[in-house]
């Protein structure tokens, strides 16, 4: 929701966290390491006094405003549950019923907060500047005008029903993605009402193993999802964190579902920004380092494009020459990330104010994205990059057909969109042979005809 956009943790304080940042082969002065945790503690405090302000705030519920919107509910629903199913510092979601039995969420937005966003804003503008003026390495001037860009966005509910709509309609063709349904005529600005959807946490394995779903089906529906609405279409729904992803058994079919929720943050990639995009993880999976700097320096890297590869991935430098979908994440590089991060927060601060501002929320969903992967212990499998390779190929050989005009070259881009398809697909199948209980007895018995020999 809009208040984690607004909170310096939801971006900087994540990378900080589990994003990869092994700087390519740059000195560190030891006399600078003192300064540099000083400036990390100043944004600290920071970020806990901006946090504690807008997310921790008491709203009055004894406002004329609130008791109005009370009397009406008994005229609107057959039972409204008065005890919010989930709270947030914008909103708050209460289960209800209507008078022809279906369940519906209501989503109602707090007293007073429109008035209170801006000042919130001017709170986190002054704390950015007193940081940027004690340390002049750390600008997060972004983060503010982020934040300045879509925080009214996310206060239109109506914005927000009319994303669930065009998402629901552009993923349609993924059965396993439910994205509940709109009530527009119990709908305003400030109050969206929806179908129901109840489940379990994207990353709540407990749940998954009492319900008997699979989490590698999870988190490969998952990597299809996101990887279809970033490099296919430029429409993507950029806070992916547990709460707003839930999963569950069909209850007709027993398939497994995911459940789609909070639509009100949104990042529209430019055409041209997208195709860099899928060239530049097209190159990072070849481990073709030639490629990964060009389309690097095209999305605003510049020099630092051996960090923002780190950051992009969450592994290691080396990692990333290696080829990232060659190379399993091991827990000591994990440790080498963590404890690597925090020297280049200044390196960090410059990459984050050069890359261009679409980049900022990009980032932000594949942080988030990546912690439901490390919760279920699927971060860089395989399955997570044939999707994103699939997409990819998808979309580059779509805008080149759209480009041509000759019959002949549009055949010949088909073909080679098809065949290139046909070579992950072939490769997905070899991966799940040699996974398999079949592909095991395989292996074992080749390694004893060679011993043998």
């Amino acid at each position: 929701m809009a208040g984690r956009l607004l909170k310096v943790s939801s971006l900087a304080t994540a990378l900080l966290a589990s994003s990869g940042f092994c700087w390519y082969h740059r000195p560190v002065d030891l006399n600078d390491i003192s300064f540099i945790r000083f400036g990390r503690a100043a944004v600290t405090t920071a970020v806990i006094s901006y946090d504690y302000f807008t997310s921790l705030r008491r709203f009055e519920y004894g406002t004329e405003e609130y008791s109005a919107a009370k009397s009406e509910v008994a005229q609107l629903f057959v039972s409204f549950e008065e005890a919010p199913r989930g709270a947030a510092s914008l909103a708050q979601v209460h289960r209800a019923r209507l008078r022809d039995g279906r369940a519906v969420a209501v989503k109602v937005q707090h007293p007073k907060v429109q008035r209170q966003s801006s000042k919130d804003i001017a709170v986190m503008e002054f704390l950015v500047h007193a940081v940027t003026w004690l340390f002049p390495d750390f600008d997060f001037m972004w983060l503010v005008e982020e934040a300045r860009r879509n925080l009214p966005l996310e206060l239109d509910f109506l914005n927000e029903g009319r994303n669930a709509e065009k998402v629901a309609e552009m993923l349609k063709h993924f059965k396993f993605l439910k994205v509940p349904k709109i009530h527009w005529d119990l709908s305003t600005t400030r109050v969206l009402t929806m179908e129901f959807m109840d489940g379990g946490q994207v990353n709540d394995r407990e749940y998954m193993k009492e319900h008997d779903i699979d989490v590698n089906e999870i988190s490969q529906n998952l990597g299809k999802m996101y990887s279809e609405m970033i490099f296919v279409n430029g429409f993507i729904h950029c806070d992916p964190h547990p709460g707003n992803v839930l999963v569950r058994k069909c209850p007709k079919t027993s398939e497994t579902e995911i459940i789609l929720l909070d639509h009100g943050l949104y990042q529209v990639l430019d055409q041209q920004f997208r195709l860099d995009y899928c060239r530049l993880w097209q190159a990072l999976m070849k481990a073709d380092m030639r490629g990964t700097e060009k389309y690097s320096r095209r999305l605003g890297a510049g020099d630092l494009y051996p960090l923002f590869a780190c950051v992009l991935t969450a592994r290691s430098w080396d990692s990333v020459n290696t080829g990232i979908s060659h190379t399993p994440v091991t827990h000591a590089e994990d440790v080498e990330i963590r404890t690597n991060a925090a020297l280049y927060l200044p390196q960090i601060s410059e990459l984050l104010n050069k890359v261009p501002r679409q980049m900022l929320l990009l980032l932000k969903t594949n942080d988030l994205l990546r912690g439901i992967e490390t919760t279920l212990q699927t971060r860089a499998s395989a399955s997570s990059f044939i999707s994103m390779s699939r997409c990819c190929v998808r979309a580059l050989a779509r805008h080149k057909k759209n480009k041509c005009v000759s019959t002949y070259r549009r055949m010949k881009i088909t073909f080679s969109e098809t065949f290139t398809l046909w070579q992950i697909d072939v490769y997905e199948l070899f991966l799940r042979i040699r996974g398999s209980t079949l592909g095991k007895w395989i292996v074992s018995l080749m390694c004893l005809f060679h011993y043998v020999h």
